[in-house]
């Protein structure tokens, strides 16, 4: 793809969210969070992407998933005033449903084609299935990791803010209670990915978020979790119990094994498809 191709999704994109925006102020804090989001989501994939040595055309696609991958949210908002999939929809296969009604991404090629459309619809996974390997796989491992980086940051801020000011919907409804599952500690400090299904309180969904540092996969990302104290910015808002500072420290040891592998980026080629 060329410059003409992303700064057409790029209007298409500024407009799209244009169309959701509210004189409602919950409303449109809510629109203006995913939309500010998905701005700093595509600067990590732009700076992730760079570090493993992407060219030119590459890291227009890997700004293009990153521009479209939570396009299905604002649609999810607009229909059930949430962000939690469960209770709603699936906002990932949403999104890709949209790209494709549109047909957005006519004029690119076919394999472009495919890598953003099975990226969005599957940068939410769980864990990314065996079965997707080679580029489909890379690109889908750069989305996860560039959309956690700037989640955390939602979160950190989110936490720190007045109940009055926050995004009502990033919540995800959970009860703000003191207390921590011990089957989402358990997990966790068995450098266990926590499932946010075991979420039973906001202190939980904290912790959960915590256990995505264990999914991340690329060298760069651990140097920005570090440079940007992103453990720091969600384990302060936990209670201070014995249990959330082992759980705590297992993450930042963690953090520190991964970055005292790649002292410096890594600069790798892009898998090819097989």
């Amino acid at each position: 793809m060329d410059d003409k191709d992303l700064d057409r999704i790029r209007g298409w994109f500024a407009e799209y969210c244009q169309s959701f925006y509210s004189v409602d102020m919950e409303e449109q804090r809510n629109v203006l969070l995913k939309e500010e989001h998905t701005h700093r989501v595509c600067a990590n994939i732009i700076r992730i992407a760079a570090a493993e040595g992407l060219g030119s055309e590459d890291l227009k696609l890997a700004e293009t998933i990153a521009l479209l991958h939570d396009v299905g949210r604002f649609e999810q908002y607009r229909q059930f005033r949430t962000f939690r999939d469960a209770v709603s929809v699936n906002h990932a296969a949403l999104g890709a449903e949209i790209i494709r009604d549109v047909d957005l991404l006519a004029g690119l090629s076919p394999r472009e084609r495919d890598l953003v459309n099975d990226s969005v619809e599957a940068h939410n996974v769980f864990k990314i299935p065996k079965t997707i390997q080679g580029e489909h796989r890379f690109f889908l491992q750069l989305i996860r990791d560039a959309d956690k980086l700037d989640i955390w940051r939602v979160f950190s801020e989110y936490y720190g803010q007045p109940e009055g000011e926050r995004s009502s919907a990033a919540g995800l409804g959970f009860p703000d209670l003191p207390e921590c599952s011990p089957e989402v500690l358990e997990k966790l400090t068995g450098r266990e990915t926590v499932r946010l299904s075991y979420a039973k309180t906001l202190n939980d969904f904290k912790l959960v978020q915590l256990s995505w540092i264990f999914d991340l996969v690329f060298p760069e990302s651990f140097h920005i979790v570090a440079e940007r104290e992103i453990v720091d910015g969600i384990a302060c808002w936990l209670p201070e119990t014995e249990g959330a500072r082992i759980a705590v420290e297992t993450v930042r040891y963690f953090v520190d094994e991964r970055r005292s592998l790649y002292p410096v980026s890594s600069i790798t080629s892009v898998p090819q498809s097989s």
